[in-house]
């Protein structure tokens, strides 16, 4: 479980923050609850078991979900304990229980914001179809390089086309401008928070410094690449290639878009925050790392397959699903290492399953020193398995030398 303070003595209380209702419900309990030793986190970190309903853990690991977690919390509160000992007749519960599934399945429209939802039809997914295809069309004409990031391009609008197609018959239709803004100059997948008409705060001037600060240490290390600073040893400056090019996209000029539409009054998050100060491998993966994938696992596998199967099968069809799409676009340009990426993804998943089990609470994983040592390790040790050795001689190195020449280019 993801913990935000591992000095919390009582436990921690998970809401839905995609909903309105319930982050003014949680924003009201906060200091209240704060006050008897509860930390209020978000669901949507996927380190709670689910998604559809309020979660109260406590700290001898055991969970409560929905009406059962209300009457957890009123126990610990001397003005609600009316409520906790009504919940102790016979009877009661189911019908707590009862009326609790029934308002959450309408949390979205309390307060005049109700989510319009629709299913999806062939017209949604259909770019995701041809975009890749077509790009697929012209694999022996480009160097595997180019391929690569056309792939990736193609799937990217794909996945543009279709999270704009799923939110834009909720509420105020938005604008073209920001439309286009959406499909067009903003990496992130959040349709729903980029497109409606809620004004973001001003960035601050230390943030568009922290970006900057980052996109010119990525420019400084990609330079140090394409002059091959490790000649003898080239693996090693494939990798020094691979993390300059997240250096510079992901943390810096991506930061640095999303400062520039949060100047705008746009919503837009940074893809990356923070990554390194997950306590948890949950954590790490469903809040921090390149939460633009998280947004789509979360919506069209995650929850879609959690409400058949459970939170187990769901945890690791999203992380399966996320290795089949990074094995089409590392190991397809590269001609081999097929299946590397979908085993390290699988591995994911599976030690975030471990992570949330009884064992991995009673090892203390989740939280603190230890929950942050098992995430690094995890993630960082098995990498070469999604960065292959073929990606980087058939790809990455290639790639170093193009970006070298035209950076020497007079």
């Amino acid at each position: 479980m993801t913990v935000k303070n591992a000095k919390t003595p009582n436990g921690w209380v998970f809401y839905d923050a995609h909903c309105a209702f319930c982050k003014g419900c949680a924003g009201r309990a906060e200091r209240l609850l704060g006050r008897r030793g509860f930390t209020i986190a978000p669901l949507q970190s996927l380190s709670a078991p689910d998604s559809d309903e309020m979660r109260v853990q406590l700290p001898n690991g055991r969970i409560f979900g929905g009406a059962d977690a209300i009457i957890t919390l009123a126990r610990r509160v001397w003005w609600a304990w009316p409520l906790w000992l009504a919940a102790q007749i016979p009877g009661v519960m189911p019908l707590l229980r009862t009326g609790y599934r029934f308002i959450a399945r309408r949390r979205h429209c309390i307060g005049g914001a109700c989510e319009i939802r629709r299913r999806t039809t062939w017209i949604d997914w259909l770019p995701l179809v041809v975009f890749p295809t077509l790009a697929l069309g012209v694999r022996n004409v480009l160097p595997d390089w180019q391929f690569m990031w056309l792939l990736a391009f193609a799937i990217f609008l794909g996945c543009k086309w279709l999270t704009w197609r799923r939110v834009r018959t909720t509420g105020q239709p938005p604008g073209s401008e920001r439309t286009l803004g959406y499909l067009f100059a903003w990496p992130g997948m959040d349709a729903k928070e980029f497109l409606n008409d809620k004004s973001a705060r001003p960035p601050k001037i230390r943030e568009w410094l922290f970006a900057l600060g980052k996109t010119f240490f990525g420019a400084i290390l990609l330079r140090l690449a394409t002059t091959n600073v490790f000649a003898s040893t080239p693996m090693l400056n494939g990798w020094l290639t691979m993390f300059s090019v997240v250096l510079l996209l992901h943390f810096g000029l991506f930061h640095l878009l999303a400062l520039f539409w949060q100047s705008c009054g746009v919503a837009a998050k940074p893809l990356m925050r923070a990554p390194l100060l997950a306590t948890s491998l949950a954590e790490f993966w469903g809040a921090r790392w390149n939460t633009a994938f998280n947004n789509l696992a979360h919506d069209f596998t995650f929850r879609p397959i959690a409400r058949r199967f459970g939170t187990a099968w769901a945890t690791l069809a999203a992380f399966f699903v996320s290795g089949l799409i990074h094995d089409l676009v590392i190991s397809l340009p590269a001609h081999g290492g097929y299946g590397l990426p979908t085993a390290y993804f699988i591995l994911q998943g599976s030690a975030v399953l471990f992570e949330r089990s009884v064992a991995g609470r009673k090892l203390g994983l989740g939280r603190g020193g230890r929950g942050w040592l098992f995430m690094f390790v995890i993630t960082a040790a098995p990498a070469y398995w999604l960065f292959h050795r073929v990606f980087i001689h058939n790809v990455i190195l290639p790639m170093t030398e193009a970006v070298g020449t035209i950076w020497n280019t007079p």
